[in-house]
């Protein structure tokens, strides 16, 4: 205990002595650590919405206003027995109009379309989306389809989403390579901080040193006040991160869920304290990372 005590007393006093290049530290940590925390809590979010819509990828498949009742049921209990697909069912032109009714923000539109255009349509919900392409594919094989499609073209009368998840996925990789490229660039900046914050320390006390190495002080024993100093800097500058993380989640959060009330932007509560947690536990990593490295160069013991 008499050496843990030590060992806070001496990283204190190094703390003070060299204030503006350990502001400096702190600071870069907090920084790191801080877009880190943002960018762990924005990939969440982003994953939330590509799962959401994910789940929600369907199939629709467009018929023929002169396809037939039967080839129309023969077409459903076909695509009923497609592997990946949980339920159809089939929506009529004139529901089809009322359903364009419904959601239009103007009904003078429908009103002047003069009939209805839309087409009838085969619904297909899916027990895997990831299976949305071989289901669409089965589908437009099928002659029996091609018999009753409202387009010539087969695959022009099916419609998903697909498309529109590999677009969100794909830019969800992009932002996770920029992220790791820009999380490596802001760590190693930190480790160059804390290096040279901790240098200056062991050139402040380098008489000391000297002094406790011919009393027979052990390695550890002198090592410790700059190990100490360096997850001073670290556990600082990561609740600095944790408490700007938390004001993000109280003040601007619920603004970002309220203008976009129909995207799953939540993130529970959870999962805020796991990445709090390996802020903490990154930070001081780097900060003892970082005091080893400068202890190795420029501490000879």
């Amino acid at each position: 205990m008499s050496s843990f005590a030590y060992f806070l007393k001496q990283s204190l006093q190094g703390f003070v002595r060299n204030l503006s290049t350990t502001l400096g530290s702190i600071i870069t940590i907090f920084l790191s650590l801080l877009i880190i925390g943002v960018f762990m809590v924005g990939a969440t979010i982003i994953g939330n919405i590509a799962q959401s819509i994910e789940n929600e990828v369907s199939i629709t498949a467009y018929v023929s206003d002169d396809a037939s009742d039967s080839d129309i049921q023969k077409m459903e209990t076909y695509i009923e027995g497609i592997t990946g697909v949980s339920s159809v069912s089939f929506t009529t032109k004139e529901e089809a109009l009322e359903n364009f009714r419904e959601m239009s923000s103007n009904a003078d539109i429908v009103d002047e379309l003069g009939g209805n255009p839309l087409p009838a349509s085969i619904n297909i919900e899916l027990s895997d989306p990831q299976l949305v392409t071989q289901v669409a594919s089965e589908i437009e094989e099928s002659d029996l389809f091609a018999k009753i499609a409202d387009e010539e073209n087969p695959a022009d009368s099916l419609k998903y989403g697909q498309r529109t998840v590999e677009r969100l996925f794909s830019v969800i990789n992009y932002v996770r390579y920029i992220g790791i490229a820009l999380i490596v660039l802001l760590v190693f900046i930190a480790l160059v901080f804390i290096n040279n914050t901790i240098r200056l320390a062991i050139m402040a006390r380098r008489k000391e040193i000297a002094i406790m190495r011919l009393v027979g002080a052990s390695n550890g024993f002198i090592r410790g006040p700059f190990l100490m100093e360096g997850a001073l800097h670290a556990i600082i500058g990561a609740l600095l991160a944790i408490l700007a993380i938390q004001l993000i989640r109280m003040l601007a959060l619920p603004q970002l869920q309220g203008s976009l009330a129909f995207l799953p932007v939540e993130v529970s509560g959870t999962t805020y304290l796991v990445i709090y947690g390996l802020l903490l536990v990154a930070g001081i990593i780097v900060g003892l990372l970082g005091s080893a490295v400068a202890m190795r160069r420029y501490l000879k013991v």
